[in-house]
């Protein structure tokens, strides 16, 4: 192209990513807003004008998402990012979840440091651009932006277990980061282009040992595998899960994940064979270590990072099945445990507010907030993926598709993975229910006073679970918008 056609495209470029422009440009007016105010005497008066403005923000970005549900999918700077339907529909769930982030942390009255609301920006920045990305550079500068906003919102909180659960985080983080460069390395010097959508990738592969290219794609998934919490990626999330404040722990647990999701789902339909046994295996592994450490634990967060680490296993599972029924399953799942999760963590946020969170805390107090600890026991029961709940459907469509894709491609991987998959679905039913076990079957202990019974939060947590049941009677609400990618 000649330098006529490269600033079209640029100019072309530039219009399709309205979204991120726009998170761009309210990053550095909060950084300037931070500077402006940091004198100001009334602390918490800019603090809410701050969250104001980044709940106004968040709105204004899902506005403008919606409004590329129409557009043609193609290109943007090529071959760097691309923009189609499912992009868009996971920019959705990012946008969401932050949005949801913002009310928790205004329905239970967090005081945070002004800086908090830039790094939420600047992480469904990266997130979004993740969703986009076809190229692995974009990918790895994308995971990059949403890391370093990460250990920074983990650390944020003045304790000094946020601190170590921050340093943690990091050097995990960083140390996933280096490998997954250095498969990334590999991969060039065995294809020669970083383009995923580039079919010398395939080929690439393709003419290369099974065992080199094995090796190549575990390291290059290094970096995906540390933002799903998958094995052997896991280790820092119980830590960082306790550490850190609930409604930026239910942020990280659920929002990157739909970033990932999405790539990885990319990703099969350029790497050759090898990557699907991989991926069904890291996804057995996961569910199983992620249930069974699960059972010992005595902290409601800790309990649920190392569900996160299970739940990320059952999100793999989809990818693997490689179909498409597998893939639109995965969106599926990825939707519901987008909702449950997040109001997982704000109904254990309701119910004990701002806590260790020990489950010792919660003994007896069903008796004394039902309708909390009810919708909890709901909410537990969909993670745990039983009927009458969303949970439930996002399972039997998961393992469904696996099913499908045994009897068509006949691998014996895939029928292993499958009956790992059910028991472990049986094993987790010992910790999800545990939670509504002490509530309501335990003597209500001194902590029953600190429950938050604010009537935002009850009609909050009310709207939350009817979302989770009215996607078990009606699924194609949701699988309307999958379908149409």
């Amino acid at each position: 192209m000649d330098i006529s056609e490269q600033l079209s495209h640029i100019r072309q470029s530039l219009a399709g990513i309205l979204p991120e422009i726009f998170l761009a440009i309210l990053f550095c007016l909060f950084l300037l807003a931070e500077l402006l105010f940091l004198k100001q005497p009334d602390k918490k008066k800019v603090a809410s004008w701050l969250q104001n403005i980044a709940l106004a923000g968040s709105i204004v970005t899902l506005i403008l998402i919606f409004g590329q549900w129409n557009e043609e999918p193609a290109f943007r700077f090529q071959p760097l990012l691309f923009l189609d339907r499912q992009a868009v529909f996971f920019k959705l769930l990012i946008t969401l979840s932050w949005i949801f982030t913002l009310i928790h942390v205004r329905v239970l009255k967090y005081d945070f440091p002004p800086e908090y609301n830039a790094l939420l920006i600047a992480a469904v920045l990266g997130m979004n651009l993740l969703s986009m990305s076809t190229h692995l550079l974009s990918i790895y500068l994308s995971l990059e932006l949403i890391s370093i906003s990460s250990y920074l919102l983990v650390a944020l909180s003045p304790y000094k277990k946020a601190a170590e659960g921050g340093i943690k985080y990091l050097l995990f983080g960083s140390a996933s980061s280096a490998v997954m460069l250095y498969g990334i390395s590999f991969v060039y010097g065995l294809t020669g282009t970083l383009d995923i959508t580039n079919e010398m990738m395939t080929v690439g592969l393709s003419n290369n040992p099974d065992f080199v290219v094995t090796v190549t794609i575990v390291l290059m998934l290094a970096g995906l595998l540390f933002k799903l919490s998958l094995v052997p990626f896991h280790v820092w999330t119980p830590d960082v899960y306790e550490a850190a404040p609930t409604p930026l722990v239910s942020f990280l647990s659920v929002a990157p994940k739909a970033a990932v999701i999405l790539v990885l789902m990319r990703f099969a339909g350029i790497l050759p064979a090898q990557y699907f046994p991989v991926l069904g295996g890291i996804a057995l592994i996961s569910m199983t270590i992620g249930n069974v450490a699960a059972l010992w634990q005595t902290n409601a967060r800790r309990l649920l990072a190392y569900s996160s680490i299970a739940q990320a296993g059952y999100l793999l599972v989809g990818v693997a099945a490689y179909s498409r029924f597998g893939f639109e399953s995965a969106v599926f799942y990825t939707a519901v445990y987008l909702v449950v999760n997040l109001a997982a963590f704000f109904l254990i946020d309701l119910l004990s507010p701002r806590t260790e969170t020990n489950l010792s805390d919660y003994e007896g107090l069903g008796k004394h907030s039902i309708w909390i600890s009810g919708i909890l026991t709901i909410i537990m029961i969909a993670l745990a993926g039983l009927p009458p709940t969303a949970g439930f459907t996002s399972k039997l469509l998961i393992f469904s598709a696996l099913w499908e894709s045994y009897h068509q491609q006949e691998f014996p991987w895939m029928l292993w993975l499958l009956i790992g998959g059910i028991l472990n679905a049986a094993i987790s039913l010992a910790y999800y229910l545990r939670l509504p076990y002490l509530l309501f079957f335990k003597n209500p202990s001194s902590a029953a006073s600190n429950s938050n019974g604010s009537l935002t939060g009850k009609v909050i947590a009310g709207f939350l679970v009817a979302t989770v049941l009215l996607l078990f009677f009606r699924p194609d609400w949701l699988s309307k918008w999958i379908s149409a990618f």
